[in-house]
């Protein structure tokens, strides 16, 4: 399978978080300005947060690894748990300033620094990957802004289990090929 098509997927899962919580803020009617600036901040995180792993793992664990396939499929897993676990933790607020930006940035994009790891032990060069988790994940903030204003609390929780099944799938992927 192309690893573009794989890295799409990934990305869908991985933008979950920042679509779902971005309906709920959607609800606050945000101007289009912040939009903007909050979808593109999700971005560049999306990017350099898997890029930061990714770097840390090669230090820290290139010499530690027997089987990278099933620790990649671990760390999908635990992802998609965690996100499982905390799927009612987040509540609505708002978007006022570039502190809260880049917060809401940082706490949607923490699980890419996770794939990050996991991405550098199956392949050498994961500037792909990270570019196409920035533009996934930007396009799903600014639409799940968007879309928060029409379907607000209704489609929230099934947008995280979407994500929590890609997640899923993408672990069970790496386990059995």
């Amino acid at each position: 399978m192309n690893d573009n098509f794989i890295y799409f997927f990934m990305a869908i899962g991985l933008s979950m978080d920042a679509f779902s919580l971005a309906l709920a803020y959607g609800t606050t009617k945000i101007p289009i300005n912040k939009k903007i600036i909050l979808s593109l901040t999700v971005g560049i995180f999306h990017f350099f947060m898997p890029k930061i792993g990714g770097i840390l793992s090669t230090e820290l664990l290139l010499n530690y690894v027997a089987k990278a396939n099933y620790i990649v499929g671990i760390i999908f897993i635990i992802l998609a748990i965690e996100m499982f676990l905390s799927k009612n933790d987040k509540k609505k607020g708002t978007i006022t300033n570039i502190i809260s930006i880049i917060i809401f940035a940082f706490t949607v994009s923490i699980d890419s620094f996770s794939v990050g790891i996991a991405l550098s032990l199956t392949t050498k060069n994961i500037s792909t990957a990270c570019f196409i988790f920035a533009s996934v994940s930007t396009i799903f903030t600014f639409l799940g802004v968007e879309l928060g204003n029409k379907i607000a609390q209704k489609f929230e929780s099934k947008a995280e289990y979407i994500g929590i099944i890609i997640l899923l799938l993408l672990g069970i992927k790496y386990f059995l090929f």
